[in-house]
């Protein structure tokens, strides 16, 4: 790098305490013609660490690129040390075509660090690795749930590793999960290669939506404030829930769903989760929490068959750990408002 006045990111040279709109030739098309990804680095006046924060690294997941657009748009706000990469969409091929994959049908978020002379998507994961992750000290990664899925908003990250849990209870989410990623993935990838990295998972995938945007664009200033890139003290929850251990209950027949929680919902072990019926409401079995626990995740098309994920469920310690988790969200608004946003995607009924 330059001297802190000036630097050069992107063909760009970027001055202290300025902001440049820039591209990055990522691969060519059918017709030769170069694809970009679209970036803005923010610089601080001050010296301090260099951050990525990347959205649509799974094409059709938008609430982070919806989160990164909101913070880019506000005047008022940019770090104040250290340098801000923010991509609102990395994968840009799978993006155009509203697809969570690549147009040869991988998955980009396998393919870390990439291969130079590899397949298209490795050889996508070389740039973007090289040219992102390779000149940063830290990451946040924003998804969403997968197609026909939602998840309540939560934060995943090796808990062993100290600068990552740090990251991650400083975002605020309300709830942590332990896990450092599947092999090729962004945040285990970069992480191994120095960079600690965070995955922010929340919603669905085709929308952008008010309580998740909240949630991330919150959490992306805490973690700022935590690294010392902007000024004042992250804003979290004052009990976050960790949960070690996580299991999707799986539908047993095929049929149609009446739900009985929703995402954000605790429950206690043997607790009714779903009803599954005929078309004629004809009663096939009912689904019940396996363990005290809380719904970080969940199916929004009713309709299964034997086998398909249902409900994800994240282990609580017992029905202490449970009854604080419902005063912690019902005590913390934005957890609050979040469940009940989500909760207007499905039909929830009694028992």
């Amino acid at each position: 790098m330059n001297d802190w006045k000036t630097q050069s990111w992107f063909g760009h040279n970027v001055k202290s305490g300025s902001y440049q709109n820039t591209e990055l030739e990522i691969t060519e098309s059918y017709s030769g013609r170069n694809i970009v990804i679209p970036i803005r680095v923010i610089r601080g006046i001050e010296p301090g660490p260099t951050v990525f924060v990347t959205g649509a690294l799974h094409g059709d997941e938008l609430n982070g690129t919806g989160a990164i657009r909101s913070l880019i748009a506000d005047p008022e706000w940019a770090p104040v040390r250290g340098n801000l990469i923010m991509v609102p969409v990395l994968n840009v091929l799978g993006f155009e075509r509203h697809s969570r994959y690549l147009p040869d049908r991988r998955d980009l978020n396998r393919c870390f660090p990439g291969n130079a002379s590899g397949s298209m998507a490795t050889r996508l994961a070389k740039v973007i690795f090289d040219a992102i992750v390779a000149k940063s000290d830290f990451g946040i990664d924003l998804h969403t749930a997968a197609v026909r899925r939602t998840n309540y908003p939560n934060v995943r990250c090796d808990f062993k590793n100290e600068v990552c849990m740090r990251m991650a209870i400083a975002f605020g989410a309300g709830v942590i999960l332990d896990g450092c990623g599947p092999k090729g993935s962004f945040r285990r990838e970069a992480t191994s290669a120095g960079c600690p990295t965070i995955v922010v998972e929340g919603g669905e995938v085709w929308k952008v939506e008010p309580s998740v945007l909240e949630c991330m664009t919150r959490g992306i200033v805490n973690v700022l404030r935590e690294l010392n890139m902007m000024d004042g003290e992250p804003e979290v929850p004052e009990n976050q829930v960790k949960l070690r251990m996580t299991k999707w209950v799986r539908a047993e027949r095929g049929g149609f769903m009446d739900m009985h929680v929703s995402p954000g919902s605790t429950v206690v072990a043997g607790q009714p989760l779903a009803t599954n019926s005929s078309l004629v409401h004809e009663d096939q079995n009912r689904l019940e929490a396996p363990f005290d626990g809380i719904v970080i995740g969940m199916t929004t098309l009713p309709a299964v068959q034997p086998g398909e994920p249902v409900i994800h469920l994240g282990k609580l310690s017992g029905p202490k750990s449970v009854r604080r988790v419902e005063k912690q969200t019902q005590a913390d608004d934005r957890q609050r408002t979040a469940q009940e946003h989500l909760s207007t995607n499905m039909q929830v009924t009694e028992p």
